[in-house]
């Protein structure tokens, strides 16, 4: 698998495993957040790699925080990653789980008008009979 795919499949890993801790609260959960957040931060996924990198273990610790409730700006915090999310059903379930009532904008999809003459030369509808 190429490095790019896999790392893809390990980001949405990660944001799953948070969906989870959101539903559950469970320590083992947020506990795989982490282990998933620690393998994101090492660079080309060497587990011998310098311990330099702390991206998804800062964020990790504290979306946790915020989810179980412990940190002050947490709902701003929450919001924000929702609006990050590419995904829209990810979005729109991690933010029913945590009880958001919206997740940021939908995006705007233009309504198809309905051609006038659409239905031009059909017969009339016959009512059926029972």
């Amino acid at each position: 698998m190429p490095p790019s795919e896999e790392s893809n499949r390990l980001l949405l890993a990660w944001k799953l495993a948070l969906l989870r801790f959101a539903v559950t609260h469970d320590k083992s959960d947020r506990l795989n957040v982490a282990a998933l957040a620690a393998e994101l931060d090492r660079p080309g996924g060497r587990r011998d790699a310098d311990d330099t990198l702390h991206f998804f273990r800062r964020t990790s610790s504290q979306l946790c925080a915020a989810i179980s409730g412990q940190q002050p700006d947490a709902q701003a915090m929450l919001e924000n990653f929702c609006k990050q999310t590419e995904e829209p059903r990810l979005r729109l379930a991690f933010a029913a789980a945590m009880g958001m009532t919206s997740s940021g904008p939908a995006p705007a999809q233009p309504r198809p008008k309905r051609n006038p003459e659409l239905f031009r030369g059909l017969p009339p509808r016959r009512s059926a009979s029972l």
